[in-house]
């Protein structure tokens, strides 16, 4: 037997095979480098319509900081006509307080002119609550009197509206009430109070939604 003609023929074939996996293999390689660029592309266009909104869909006007962070309550007529306040709840409880834009106050000529936080047996700005314990916080009943805010004619209450802790007011109205007028809704609120759980949901019940007090105001 001619062991060297098989030895040759041998490498032959191990030579044919290498050349045809060689070609399969790029065949494989062409297939998957036409393929990913395309797989790629669509998997961007995917994630840039999940990421970037439609202009259309966009509102007219971006939310404020309130509508994002807060949902927003009312108390409308508390304890007397005409008395709207609002309250504003924040997902960790808080609940800022302070006078819808309805609120009688508003009608009367030249808006508020002052703001007195001594009212009741204590002066609220005088109290400073400190630390994650909220030490000195003094607890109110939903009417407790909160300040008194007055115009050129009359003076109106400003109660609590919700029976919690009462953690801080806006001491800055003393000096500026004319922040009430300009921005009750925002750096004119009275008070910031946290109510317990259990608390909440009582007062919960007695306060409407933004769209019930817009239909509410509208009727009358």
């Amino acid at each position: 037997m001619d062991f060297n003609s098989t030895e040759e023929q041998n490498a032959d074939d191990d030579t044919n095979n290498l050349e045809i996996t060689s070609e399969n293999n790029n065949d494989t390689v062409e297939t998957v480098s036409s393929s990913s660029p395309k797989s790629i592309q669509e998997e961007e266009e995917e994630l840039r319509r999940l990421l970037v909104p439609d202009i259309r869909d966009l509102p007219l006007t971006p939310p404020s900081a309130v509508e994002s962070n807060f949902v927003t309550y009312f108390a409308p007529d508390f304890m007397k006509p005409g008395h709207d306040q609002y309250v504003y709840r924040h997902a960790n409880g808080l609940c800022v307080i302070g006078l819808a834009s309805t609120h009688v106050v508003f009608k009367d000529n030249g808006g508020v002119t002052a703001v007195d936080f001594n009212v009741g047996k204590s002066d609220r700005s005088g109290i400073k609550v400190t630390g994650k314990r909220k030490k000195n916080a003094q607890h109110f009943e939903s009417n407790t009197a909160l300040c008194k805010v007055c115009t050129n004619d009359a003076s109106y209450i400003v109660r609590c509206c919700v029976k919690g802790s009462l953690l801080e007011v806006n001491d800055r109205l003393i000096k500026q009430p004319g922040l009430l007028n300009s921005s009750a809704d925002r750096e004119g609120y009275i008070a910031i109070i946290m109510p317990r759980p259990a608390d909440w949901l009582k007062v919960k019940a007695s306060l409407i939604g933004f769209e019930e007090y817009k239909k509410l105001k509208q009727a009358c």
